[in-house]
C-alpha cells in the first residue's frame, strides 16, 4: 500500500513585541531550538504595526505596558487593521488580574500569559495559536480557489445557455403556422435543446430533445443532436417521417460514446394539405394539442425508448388530423416539475389546466403561462430547464 505523503505543514512565525530586550533575549533562547519556529523581535511600539508587515507572523506575543503605547491599544489596531485582523496575539503581562485579562479578551487578545512561562508552555501555546491561524488561512484560500473556479464553471455555463439559445429558432407566423418559445436555462444548464423548420413546401417539422443531466456536456450533446435535425444529415433518413429519425439519433447518438448520456425526444410533422400531425416520442412528456374552444385536450403520447441507451430499438408514430385555430404545446419536464414553496409538487393535472386556460391579452400566452408557473414556484429560476413551444395552426 503506498502511504500518501502529507504536506509539511507551514512554519510558525511569532512577533515579540517588547520593550526589554532582555525578554527578547529570554524568549529567543526559548524558542531557538525548536524546529518550525522564527522569531522577530521588536522593541518600539509604535513600530509594531510595521514590523508585523515585515514579518507577516502567525503569531504575536505582545507585551501589556509598553511606553508611548500601551500593548492594549496595540491590540486594538491589530484588530482595525485587516491584514492582522485575525491574527493570534498572545498578551505578556507580569501578573494575574482578573480585571486586566477581561479587557485584554475584550479587545482581541487571544490568549494571556504571566512572562514568563516555562519554555514548554510557551512553545505548546505558539503551536496551537499558529496552526489555528494557519488552518484560517489555507480554509480562505480553499475557499477563494472554489469561487474562482465556480465562476469559472459559471461563465462556461452562461457561454454554452447563450450558444443554445442562438440556435433556436425565432418565432414565426408564417404559411398558416405561428409559433412561439420560452427557453429559460437552469443555472446548472440541462441539456433541453429544440426547433422547428419547413422540410418542403408541405411538410414541417416540430421537435424538442432533452438530454440526461446537467451542465456543459448536456448542454452540447443537445446541440449535437439538434443540429443533425436541423440539417438533416442523419444518414439514410427520410426527415417526414419522425419514427425513422428518431431510431436515426438513437443510432448515431449510443450512450456508450457520449459520456453514458441518453436523452428524451418528441419529433413531429404536420403535412399542411391534409392538415395531418404524425409524431413519435421517447421517454419524453407528451405534447399537449388543444383543438379549440370548447373541445377537449389530447395528449400526444411520447411512449417510445430512451434514445441512445440501448441500440436497435424501434420507434413507432402515431397521426391525427388538426383542426384549423389548434393549439400544440411541446415542452420539457422542466416546464411542469415544478415545487411550491412549501415543498409540495405541482401536479402535472394543474399544469395541463393551466395550459388549457384561455389565450391572454394583451400579454402573449407563453409569458402568461411562464409568469404562472413561477407564481407558483415562488422563484424566478428554476431547477431544471424551462423549454416550451406552442405553435397554432390556421
Amino acid at each position: 500500500m503506498v502511504i500518501p505523503a502529507v504536506p509539511p505543514a507551514r512554519a510558525a512565525s511569532v512577533l515579540l513585541v517588547d520593550d526589554q530586550p532582555i525578554i527578547g533575549e529570554a524568549v529567543r533562547r526559548m524558542l531557538s531550538a525548536e524546529a518550525g519556529i522564527t522569531l522577530a523581535y521588536c522593541k518600539d511600539a509604535a513600530a509594531a504595526i510595521d514590523r508585523a508587515a515585515e514579518v507577516a507572523p502567525t503569531v504575536i506575543l505582545q507585551d501589556l505596558v509598553m511606553p508611548g503605547i500601551d500593548g492594549l491599544e496595540l491590540v486594538r489596531r491589530y484588530r482595525d487593521d485587516e491584514r492582522f485582523r485575525d491574527v493570534p496575539v498572545i498578551v505578556l503581562s507580569t501578573k494575574e488580574d482578573p480585571a486586566v485579562k477581561a479587557e485584554a479578551f475584550a479587545v482581541g487578545a487571544n490568549d494571556y500569559v504571566v512572562k514568563l512561562p516555562d519554555r514548554l508552555e510557551l512553545v505548546a501555546r505558539v503551536r496551537y495559536h499558529s496552526r489555528g491561524y494557519t488552518a484560517l488561512l489555507e480554509r480562505n484560500e480553499a475557499f477563494t480557489a472554489l469561487q474562482k473556479s465556480q465562476q469559472v464553471l459559471a461563465n462556461d455555463l452562461a457561454t454554452a445557455a447563450s450558444y443554445v439559445r442562438s440556435l433556436l429558432p425565432p418565432p414565426r407566423d408564417a404559411a398558416g403556422i405561428r409559433a412561439d418559445w420560452r427557453f429559460v436555462p437552469s443555472a446548472s444548464l440541462g441539456g433541453d435543446a429544440f426547433g422547428y423548420h419547413d422540410l418542403d413546401a408541405e411538410h414541417f417539422a416540430v421537435y424538442l430533445l432533452d438530454v440526461c443531466g446537467h451542465g456543459v456536456g448536456a448542454a452540447l450533446l443537445s446541440v449535437s443532436a439538434l443540429n443533425a435535425i436541423r440539417s438533416e444529415t442523419l444518414p439514410q433518413t427520410d426527415f417526414r417521417d419522425p419514427a425513422a429519425v428518431l431510431a436515426a439519433l438513437n443510432r448515431a447518438f449510443p450512450m456508450d460514446r457520449h459520456g453514458e448520456m441518453f436523452f428524451t425526444g418528441w419529433y413531429g410533422v404536420l403535412h399542411r394539405p391534409s392538415r395531418r400531425l404524425r409524431w413519435a416520442g421517447g421517454g419524453h412528456p407528451p405534447a399537449v394539442l388543444l383543438p379549440g374552444v370548447g373541445a377537449s385536450r389530447r395528449m400526444l403520447p411520447s411512449e417510445g425508448p430512451l434514445i441512445g441507451a440501448v441500440d436497435g430499438l424501434e420507434f413507432t408514430a402515431d397521426e391525427l388530423d388538426v383542426e384549423a385555430g389548434s393549439r400544440l404545446f411541446v415542452f420539457s419536464d422542466g416546464a411542469f416539475e415544478i415545487s411550491r414553496p412549501d415543498g409540495s409538487m405541482w401536479t402535472f393535472g394543474e399544469f395541463l389546466d393551466a395550459l388549457a386556460g384561455p389565450p391572454a391579452t394583451p400579454q402573449p400566452q407563453m409569458d402568461a403561462l411562464l409568469g404562472r408557473i413561477r407564481e407558483v414556484s415562488g422563484r424566478e429560476d428554476f431547477h431544471d430547464d424551462f423549454s416550451m413551444m406552442e405553435l397554432v395552426f390556421g
